[in-house]
């Protein structure tokens, strides 16, 4: 077989390549045989029967087009692997063939996410969440664990209570001893009467305290990603248009939870903690921590007092008026009625003016006293994982746009076994093109596909890539304080 261009471009480079988000497409009687062990064969009728599997795709095949519109179910996904070219259908799904074609992706070592189980943390049924997340976890321990030199699965961890996550957390990693975790990015909740619902992000007004969580991911020595799906939710809601829905998706709810996070306090409060947000690139996030530098250099506890509607001189105001009003204001201002009235037009804007001083900072959680406390609790706690064909991959390393010289900490995330990869052969070839057009230098590639990436693993868990192919080359890294990674500021 003729050496594929993603194999040349990895023998060129000094450095391993670490895929922080493949896909496997799990092989669906081997999952039921489990998830029968797990909860026994009447779970999994139920996960079959419409309750799990394919439950937003049966609902919307079986209305009618009229029906659809009516209620509004959203266009679920559909034709979302490869098929055509059925090598790599079949190598999704089966490990040891996986394994044996990396070389040709230009792969060193890969982090492997699931695909049905994409779905498990965010099922509404307490028992089948729980009995379907374990097993997902037992089913990818058992097919990986002899490949493990060279690929690692992530278990699935429902967040719909801190007990339940913190339960699943110790039998993945302690009794599975999986080291890569997917947690639900939020969860959907009732509201009384259960005709209405809404999104706990997890952090800001959640139904609970996470603490707990946070807290077992650093004594387990893992790091929370997230690889949570927005479609069906806001304007991701079209009856008929996957692509409409798709589009941006993973962005907006990798967004809304990492500035939950960071506006919670929750990366100052646990700094050791290092969150990865999957397949959503990096374009979101530039603008993210830009508009966290911005907003708070205006609306800082001291900047507050700019927008204060005690501190105006309505005197002046008025005179100001008087004075350059003309036939705008003539006859508007003439008594205690009307200045009152102008002065609601004032205040219509601004809100109360009796606001609790206690209330006023919403950057109070995060601990802020300046724009460097936002780029270290922000630049290194993060981490974005960037599809190969994503041009925008190239902004987390523009040194020019971001504030203050920011690299984001981009990792390279193949998306094998999706429709986004129709050859698994290309992915490193697209993710080096961007070098070859000059948008992003060899250094910024290293950081991509390697620097950062192990630095997401390790500084969780030192051992992460013990008694793997890239053992050796990541601890010379962790043990080189001169290589900063994608995270260095001027």
């Amino acid at each position: 077989m003729e050496k594929s261009r993603s194999a040349e471009i990895r023998t060129r480079l000094g450095h391993p390549i670490i895929d922080s988000d493949g896909h496997t497409v799990e092989f669906l009687p081997a999952f039921l045989d489990v998830l029968k062990e797990v909860g026994g064969p009447k779970i999994a009728d139920r996960y079959m029967g419409g309750n799990g599997f394919g439950v937003r795709s049966m609902q919307w095949y079986r209305a009618t087009p009229q029906e659809r519109l009516e209620i509004r179910i959203t266009r679920p996904p559909w034709w979302g692997v490869a098929m055509k070219n059925t090598l790599d259908r079949v190598t999704a799904s089966i490990p040891r063939l996986l394994y044996s074609r990396l070389d040709e992706m230009g792969l060193d070592f890969s982090v492997l996410y699931p695909t049905m189980g994409l779905g498990a943390p965010h099922m509404d049924e307490e028992d089948l969440r729980r009995a379907s997340c374990r097993a997902f976890n037992i089913y990818h321990a058992r097919i990986f664990r002899e490949y493990a030199d060279r690929m690692t699965p992530a278990a699935c961890i429902p967040m719909h209570t801190p007990d339940e996550a913190v339960e699943e957390l110790e039998f993945a990693v302690r009794q599975l001893g999986m080291k890569a975790i997917m947690m639900a990015g939020y969860v959907r909740r009732r509201r009384a009467g259960g005709k209405s619902s809404w999104l706990d992000n997890l952090c800001l007004d959640s139904a609970f305290d996470y603490s707990p969580v946070w807290r077992k991911c650093i004594e387990l020595g893992v790091a929370p990603t997230f690889h949570s799906s927005s479609q069906g939710v806001g304007f991701r809601t079209s009856v008929n248009n996957y692509m409409y829905n798709h589009i941006g998706h993973f962005a907006a709810a990798g967004e809304a939870l990492c500035k939950a996070l960071f506006m919670s306090g929750v990366t100052r409060r646990f700094r050791q903690l290092r969150f990865g947000f999957l397949e959503c690139g990096v374009g979101w996030a530039c603008g993210l921590y830009s508009d966290l530098i911005g907003h708070w250099k205006k609306r800082n506890r001291a900047g507050m007092e700019n927008y204060n509607p005690a501190t105006l001189d309505r005197e002046l105001f008025l005179a100001l008026c008087d004075r350059h009003g003309g036939d705008l204001i003539k006859g508007k201002l003439d008594s205690a009625e009307a200045r009152r009235i102008a002065m609601l037009g004032i205040n219509a804007f601004t809100g109360a003016s009796d606001e609790d001083p206690a209330q006023i900072d919403d950057f109070a959680q995060t601990g802020i006293t300046g724009v460097e406390d936002i780029t270290r609790l922000f630049l290194q706690n993060f981490y974005f994982g960037c599809e190969a064909d994503d041009p925008m991959n190239a902004s987390a390393f523009d040194t020019r746009r971001n504030p203050y010289g920011a690299k984001l900490r981009a990792i390279f995330s193949s998306d094998i076994g999706h429709w986004d990869v129709p050859d698994m052969r290309e992915v490193t070839e697209e993710a080096f093109e961007l070098v070859e057009r000059g948008l992003i230098t060899e250094n910024d590639f290293r950081d991509f596909v390697f620097t950062n990436p192990a630095r997401l693993w390790t500084e969780m868990n030192p051992g992460f890539f013990n008694g793997t192919v890239v053992e050796a080359q990541v601890a010379k890294l962790v043990k080189d304080p001169s290589i900063q990674g994608a995270a260095a500021v001027k």
